[in-house]
């Protein structure tokens, strides 16, 4: 009973982590681009992150907790090693900056514990294929989303005075909504899977659920870290890719949202940072390719491409001691 409250803590601190981590996400174009000052920024996406959980079902918590691994073959060992793998590389790429994935993290975590401590038959392919193409998927639609709806405002905003930046900071206010919805509806359900996989580990539940509690203990972990703020990201995809105007912010947001909660309606769970920041390269790669800065997007990528085989490694290396420390849980 007591790993199943020290599983739920961390994968609490996991929540609020990936809500401070994320929070760039939703609102870097929008302070970049002058729209809405910083804090007022991260308090309206905080209270949006707390309600969108309540709004828009379980369907990625059920993926994360019921179709990856068989809940029956994991213990509570397997799910601290992968939380624990998914949290220190949240912190490692906060501290460089890098806009990092938390689902990729997880996923990472997840397979590589479950893969050492009861073999590979007890990931679910299925469910396996079906994340690993929403994670895939998703950023090159952000890409093309982004690179179409851009063109299409261009062409409807021709010839119009530079006044129509006004209008588009403050359309900005509601596509930073429709963001921060999809992305608290999409990223607080990834706790809800762990935490639903924990209650079946610690025998509290036969079958995998997601109670209300864990909901709202999930909703508030999350608004509350993205109260707090990734400021480091926040600079790196508001001004480092290339200098964000009003135009560029609503369509981006516009963009990343449409992915975003079309995903997490399906059960797809997606990695904002990656959709978001896809998005902000196809509005930039509208107007002219060489706007955006190749050399960041490198940076960027080599974190993407690096998330899973590092968190997998680190929680089966995390998970070997754990272990015997534990029991194996």
């Amino acid at each position: 009973m007591v790993l199943l409250f020290v599983s739920i803590g961390v994968a609490l601190v996991f929540d609020f982590l990936n809500g401070f981590h994320d929070s760039a996400n939703i609102v870097a174009t929008m302070v970049s681009s002058g729209a809405m000052t910083p804090r007022k920024a991260l308090s309206m996406s905080a209270i949006c992150h707390f309600c969108a959980p309540f709004l828009f079902g379980v369907a990625v918590a059920t993926t994360i907790g019921k179709d990856l691994v068989s809940p029956d073959s994991v213990t509570m060992v397997v799910i601290l090693a992968a939380l624990m793998s998914a949290i220190v590389w949240n912190l490692i790429t906060w501290a460089l900056g890098l806009p990092s994935s938390s689902s990729h993290a997880l996923l990472g975590g997840l397979v590589g514990a479950v893969g050492l401590a009861e073999g590979l038959g007890a990931i679910q392919m299925s469910g396996l294929l079906k994340v690993v193409v929403a994670l895939v998927i998703s950023p090159l639609l952000g890409l093309v989303i982004g690179y179409l709806f851009m063109k299409l405002v261009l062409f409807l905003a021709r010839g119009a005075s530079p006044r129509i930046n006004t209008l588009f900071k403050r359309l900005q206010v509601i596509t930073s909504l429709a963001l921060a919805l999809s992305h608290g509806t999409n990223d607080a359900q990834k706790t809800m899977g762990i935490i639903g996989m924990s209650l079946v580990a610690g025998g509290w539940s036969r079958d995998f659920v997601v109670p209300w509690w864990v909901i709202a203990l999930s909703a508030v972990a999350i608004s509350l870290g993205t109260a707090s703020g990734g400021w480091r990201i926040i600079k790196t995809l508001g001004a480092k890719i290339y200098r964000i105007r009003p135009i560029h912010g609503f369509t981006s947001q516009l963009a990343s949202a449409t992915v975003i909660l079309s995903a997490a309606l399906l059960g797809g769970p997606v990695s904002t940072t990656q959709v978001v920041s896809s998005a902000i390269m196809g509005v930039g790669s509208a107007e002219r390719l060489s706007k955006v800065r190749w050399g960041v997007v490198g940076e960027i990528f080599t974190a993407w491409v690096l998330t899973l085989p590092i968190t997998a490694l680190l929680a089966a290396l995390l998970y070997i001691p754990m272990s015997s420390f534990l029991g194996g849980g």
